[in-house]
């Protein structure tokens, strides 16, 4: 610091000076406000007002670099996806489908529509009963022996709705009984008895459909907590495990993945959550499982994979999301069951492979699952598959290098032929033209 700054940095004694003022009177300037700031309290400099945007954007820079940022999932490791609808104008499409949506309901939600659906017809139906009655005078004629009402026995609203109930359920007590001097009476009975066979195929169906799905089946259907990368017959491979806990197995099991990362394209349009497909196996039909015990499902890392530039250090810094789907049918029920999980960058382990978990005892073979996701640390480059390949590709030539060294070797001979005396290399022309004379006498 310079004695003209007077304990003050250069940039905050640049920022008072004044330009218009000699030197001898800046001088002056300083020093006073020098001895005012002794007493004072240190000068806070102001920044400049920024507008929302470019403050908002400031720490989101700094944290950006500082911290890393937290990967959102696309499906998560329970199978559901992370996806919410929202500004469906069209919802009279729902109620199109009425059937599928009582059944994706929640089972609260649809207990409750289960039971205010045959309140509400038992009610209804009771009500048009105790108008019947009370239209044809029914009330008004109830100890009397001689007058026949429409429904014997029914004396009030409360009866007309057990008998609403009694004749919609089919129970039949034989204390209330429709008579046949009541026409209006037996319309109803019929209209009843239909729309009561439909509610209950309709209330009954859902109630079974969402017990049976075959959701619940893939409970039982586990992969992996982490996929793993390494070496597999000198190549580098993705895998993951899947594993099946009943007894009773999934005919026809196949296995799908797909890569989740956004992308730019070359025009500039940039795709969120771009989807691509990674081969595990459905040239070779290893992708067809037959899932007794538990399989790990493996990626070739090659030319047509994503992972093909990815080196280990590169995969951290990588926002992607794998996520494996294992479809099927229910052996049991024959319906198309479902199961996915997902892998984000954290969940992949460069340089693992898993545990056995099949073993061999007195006449079958045992797997233990509590091995199932246990990993351990094996001896595998670091190198993305691309550089494996190029390496390999060197190791594989050493011919051409040696033709390309012998060339370089003549290349520089001829040169130094070329930098001799003109009378040697004359001289030598000279005895070549001469053998090649005598050679052709």
């Amino acid at each position: 610091m310079g004695p003209e700054n007077n304990g003050y940095p250069e940039s905050q004694s640049s920022l008072r000076r004044q330009p218009c003022q000699p030197d001898g009177e800046r001088a002056n300037v300083l020093e006073g406000e020098s001895m005012d700031q002794d007493v004072e309290s240190p000068v806070a400099i102001h920044q400049p007002k920024l507008p929302k945007q470019a403050r908002d954007d400031l720490p989101r820079h700094i944290s950006r670099d500082r911290t890393k940022r937290k990967i959102q999932r696309y499906v998560r490791k329970d199978g559901k996806c992370n996806v919410h609808h929202g500004n469906v104008r069209e919802t009279y499409r729902y109620l199109t489908d009425i059937f599928t949506t009582l059944v994706d309901l929640k089972w609260r939600f649809n207990l409750l529509i289960f039971v205010m659906v045959y309140t509400v017809t038992w009610l209804f139906f009771g009500m048009i009963w105790w108008l019947i009655a009370y239209i044809r005078g029914d009330m008004d004629h109830i100890e009397d022996p001689s007058w026949t009402p429409c429904v014997t026995n029914l004396n009030g609203f409360v009866s007309a709705f057990l008998f609403s109930i009694e004749t919609e359920t089919t129970i039949g007590y034989g204390y209330r009984v429709i008579t046949d001097k009541c026409p209006e009476g037996i319309i109803l009975l019929l209209i009843q008895s239909v729309l009561g066979s439909i509610v209950n195929a309709f209330m009954v169906g859902c109630m079974f459909v969402k017990i049976s799905q075959p959701k619940k089946r893939a409970e039982t259907l586990v992969f992996s907590t982490h996929a793993v990368i390494s070496m597999r017959d000198g190549k580098l491979c993705l895998m993951f495990r899947v594993g099946d806990l009943r007894n009773s197995h999934i005919v026809e099991a196949s296995i799908r993945a797909k890569l989740i990362k956004s992308k730019q394209t070359s025009e500039g349009e940039f795709i969120p959550l771009n989807q691509t497909d990674i081969n595990v196996g459905y040239y070779t039909g290893d992708d067809r499982l037959f899932l007794v015990s538990p399989l790990i499902i493996s990626h070739e890392i090659n030319q047509q994979s994503p992972f093909w530039e990815i080196s280990k250090a590169q995969l951290p810094k990588e926002e992607l999301e794998i996520v494996v789907i294992l479809e099927g049918m229910v052996e049991a029920t024959g319906m198309t069951c479902q199961a996915r999980s997902s892998y984000i960058t954290s969940e992949i382990l460069w340089g693992y492979r898993f545990t056995p978990v099949l073993t061999l005892e007195d006449g079958f073979y045992e797997v233990d699952y509590n091995s199932f996701h246990e990993t351990y640390e094996t001896s595998t480059p670091s190198l993305s598959a691309k550089e494996l390949a190029e390496l390999a590709s060197r190791a594989e030539l050493p011919l051409s290098w040696s033709v390309s060294s012998k060339l370089n070797q003549h290349a520089e001979l001829e040169t130094e032929e070329e930098g001799k005396n003109p009378e040697e290399q004359t001289e030598r022309n000279g005895d070549v033209t001469n053998l090649e004379n005598e050679s052709k006498v």
